[in-house]
């Protein structure tokens, strides 16, 4: 593990620091659509992502789900370090989108640690980074027709997958954006008419 955190965190913590995290962490392989955190549950271990990524949502008082943002590797979720911190219940569930690999953090250590400068910094800069994707999800809800909404999450995918195509079912990206499938489908259908992507079986290649 210590060669992973090496690559990913080595100019962000210092040695010591790193030292720690892999003596007391646990190293977890991500598979693909395993549920990291899932709501109603308490959080014991806070997700270092090492490798390939997670997707973060959000339930409402109906069961409908908002997609809120992504975390891949060197980030973690200020979300679950609320719930771990307040010793809440989550309220969001955790996906994995990419396989790759985590370092689990147990609870116990994170107020240890405030006693690294990086590791204060990094908190904090967790969560001015995961709020910021918060209001920009916000506002694409609010803001934002519903063929914009879908543009921007299909080049989110991308950004955060690092490819072209995107292996998804129309009923999965409508869980996603809070609406549904018929919907989903006809706006697909408008992209392609606007050459910005191809529809093929359960994937969707971006022009």
């Amino acid at each position: 593990m210590r060669e992973l955190l090496q690559n990913k965190f080595g100019s962000v913590f210092q040695k010591e620091l790193i030292d720690e995290i892999a003596a007391r962490s646990i190293l977890r392989t991500l598979e693909i659509g395993e549920t990291l955190i899932d709501y109603g549950k308490y959080i014991k271990s806070i997700p270092l992502v090492l490798e390939g990524s997670v997707k973060i949502i959000r339930e409402d008082d109906k069961g409908n789900e908002l997609f809120l943002y992504y975390i891949s590797g060197g980030d973690t979720c200020a979300l679950s370090l609320t719930c771990c911190m307040n010793q809440k219940k989550s309220e969001i569930k955790a996906i994995v989108e990419t396989g790759g690999a985590i370092a689990m953090l147990p609870l116990q250590y994170m107020d240890e640690w405030m006693k690294y400068a990086s590791w204060r910094q990094y908190v904090f800069r967790s969560y001015h980074e995961r709020f910021e994707e918060m209001l920009s999800a916000l506002d694409s809800v609010a803001f934002l027709n519903l063929d914009e909404r879908l543009l921007n999450y299909l080049l989110d995918i991308k950004e955060n997958t690092g490819t072209f195509e995107i292996f998804r079912t129309h009923q999965e990206i409508a869980n996603d954006l809070g609406t549904s499938r018929v919907v989903v489908s006809r706006l697909l259908k408008r992209l392609v008419q606007e050459d910005r992507i191809e529809l093929h079986r359960n994937r969707i290649e971006i022009l």
